[in-house]
């Protein structure tokens, strides 16, 4: 049998490429949408080449505790198992902390570290009984040095480095890794559709001179759900080109 992935965050440009490659692994991937936009999922699964058996597409509000809980205790019973847990979903809503809406602050949050707890505390526990899983949150090279106009985002992507270093050890011994990957700047969709002089001034920053492929972000997070990365836990892929090294 195959084994199945939840990928949360699954149409955006790093979502679409772990997907990928995790289809192209051999997985059966749950590819998670915001609730009412089916079509919009629909169309993204023929446009990436999906069928039904590679992509179950599954309509999940990441910010609802209680629909988490229903739905994904449901998903488990329908597919018998939940191998790995990719949490990639997030936002943005930019601005300085001082002139910063509470809404802002808060929107983040909920989508990017409290989605955490939502999509994997229904699971985790299956994961142990079974004797393993995989589990990777993407947070940010903003997240370990944070960045101008973006407190909610750092606060939000650092902390999911502390979760999963924190799950990590309560995971150890029933062969359950927690592991992060922090992407740099990365050539997905949207950023390739900034001005051509800000995208300059980004690589300028950039040791390597170029942006990520998302490809190349979903490339860990196949190497850290692999049975390569087996002996791997509590750690953070940083996968920026040098931009921040520690």
């Amino acid at each position: 049998m195959k084994k199945v992935a939840l990928v949360t965050g699954s149409k955006g440009g790093i979502g679409s490429a772990i997907s990928s490659q995790l289809v192209n692994d051999g997985y059966r991937v749950i590819a998670t949408y915001f609730t009412g936009a089916y079509t919009c999922a629909v169309e993204w699964q023929n446009e990436k080449g999906f069928n039904d058996e590679q992509v179950r597409l599954f309509e999940l509000d990441v910010t609802n505790t209680d629909e988490c809980a229903e739905r994904l205790n449901q998903l488990l019973e329908e597919e018998g198992t939940i191998d790995v847990i990719v949490n990639n979903a997030g936002i943005t809503r930019d601005g300085v902390f001082k002139k910063m809406s509470a809404s802002a602050w808060f929107d983040v949050i909920e989508t990017n570290l409290n989605s955490l707890f939502n999509v994997t505390q229904p699971l985790f526990a299956a994961m142990c009984e079974k004797g393993g899983g995989r589990i990777v949150n993407i947070s940010s090279v903003n997240g370990l040095k944070g960045q101008f106009g973006q407190t909610n985002y750092s606060a939000a992507k650092a902390g999911m480095i502390g979760f999963s270093k924190a799950l990590a050890a309560e995971g150890a011994r029933s062969g359950v890794t927690v592991n992060v990957v922090a992407p740099g700047y990365t050539g997905t969709p949207m950023v390739e559709k900034m001005k051509p002089e800000v995208l300059d001034a980004i690589k300028n920053e950039i040791p390597m001179k170029r942006l990520a492929k998302p490809e190349e972000i979903a490339q860990a997070v196949g190497y850290l759900v692999s049975d390569a990365g087996a002996y791997i836990t509590g750690e953070t892929i940083s996968v920026n080109g040098g931009l921040y090294m520690q």
